[in-house]
């Protein structure tokens, strides 16, 4: 567990110390952001309208509920059914429109903090709606529906507001949401419906759970994939630069490798050739070096020919509950295709 994990989650006396003495600065932080959403909710400050139909995929905390592969997975629903959608996203840390690129080939992937501008990009693109990742918080931006996701593996603990918590918003704000969509990765079906539950009685919120499940084993050298069991009885080096790398490596170690050496960096930590060289050197004795696709899209081209081989596990999106939810949400989107303005909305 990280410094900032173990601060925000865990249950040792340093850990309960530090979020008291940093409860005053939290304080401050929500009322900043009840502030802020009461001005949006009284029309004191305005929401642009959109030129194309938004779809938004967000959350209420900082990083790892899934956000890339959800908004990936809501692209190609919305292409599928002859849509053509763009991804719009802040472009944070560098990896972000690399991964969307890699999952979503077909679909233009933009980076702009200036939601609104983005959009009016997207149109001149030739897009007609638009998927923003991480974007709850912009209000700046109308959307046409809202889906927000909370991860089941940090259950109760992650309403802590920043900075003596993950959470950017009180839970409270799970009442804008269209959808809240509970995602889990190593956390039990019971342990998310438990949490859906919870959420739908609280924020009186329709739920929708997902199932973010390894689903193959990808040579990030020469993209071949392998079946998942390639991971079976396997020594493995595993490598995490995500928000929430525990649930990640519970994964893997579900996978029922002989040997599991974990290794975790900061969110979006830039690799660079030392950290490439540093790896290459403690995965001497492993037969292979495993990643998320995030992180695969920076080491990869660091990575030197003839070193412990570099893999990388893709994710499948598997709706268990709720699909009925984020369909309507969709429908929505793709109706509103035609009532479209063919000019982008002022950008304030």
């Amino acid at each position: 567990m990280s410094a900032l994990d173990e601060l925000w989650f865990g249950d040792s006396l340093a850990a309960r110390a530090g979020r008291a003495a940093l409860w005053p600065a939290s304080a401050l932080f929500g009322a900043a952001v009840r502030a802020r959403s009461a001005l949006y909710d009284r029309g004191l400050l305005r929401a642009h309208t959109a030129a194309l139909p938004v779809l938004s995929i967000g959350n209420v905390s900082v990083g790892g509920t899934g956000k890339t592969p959800v908004a990936a997975w809501a692209a190609a629903q919305l292409r599928a059914a002859g849509a053509r959608p763009a991804l719009l996203l802040r472009g944070y840390g560098g990896d972000e429109p690399l991964v969307h690129a890699t999952l979503n080939p077909d679909v233009p992937v933009l980076a702009n903090a200036d939601r609104v501008a983005g959009v009016r990009e997207a149109l001149a693109r030739g897009a007609d709606c638009v998927v923003l990742d991480d974007a709850f918080q912009h209000r700046r931006l109308a959307r046409t529906a809202d889906w927000v996701l909370v991860a089941a593996e940090r259950g109760e603990r992650q309403g802590r507001l920043l900075p003596a918590g993950p959470a950017r918003e009180p839970a409270s704000a799970l009442r804008r949401a269209g959808v809240v969509l509970v995602t889990r990765k190593s956390a039990s079906r019971d342990a998310a419906e438990a949490l859906a539950a919870r959420i739908a009685r609280d924020a009186r919120a329709e739920t929708a759970i997902c199932h973010l499940a390894l689903d193959a084993v990808v040579d990030a050298s020469n993209g071949e994939s392998h079946p998942l069991e390639r991971l079976r009885g396997a020594r493995l080096l595993a490598v995490a630069a995500i928000g929430a790398p525990a649930p990640f490596f519970a994964q893997l170690r579900a996978a029922d490798p002989a040997e599991l050496r974990p290794v975790a960096f900061r969110d979006h930590h830039a690799f660079d050739a030392t950290d490439a060289a540093r790896l290459v050197a403690e995965a001497a004795r492993v037969d292979a070096v495993v990643c998320t696709l995030k992180d695969a899209v920076k080491l990869a081209p660091l990575w030197p020919h003839g070193a412990t081989p570099l893999w990388y596990v893709s994710l499948h999106a598997r709706i268990e509950r709720g699909e009925h939810a984020l369909a309507a949400s969709l429908a929505r989107i793709l109706s509103a295709r035609a009532n479209a303005s063919s000019t982008a909305g002022d950008a304030g």
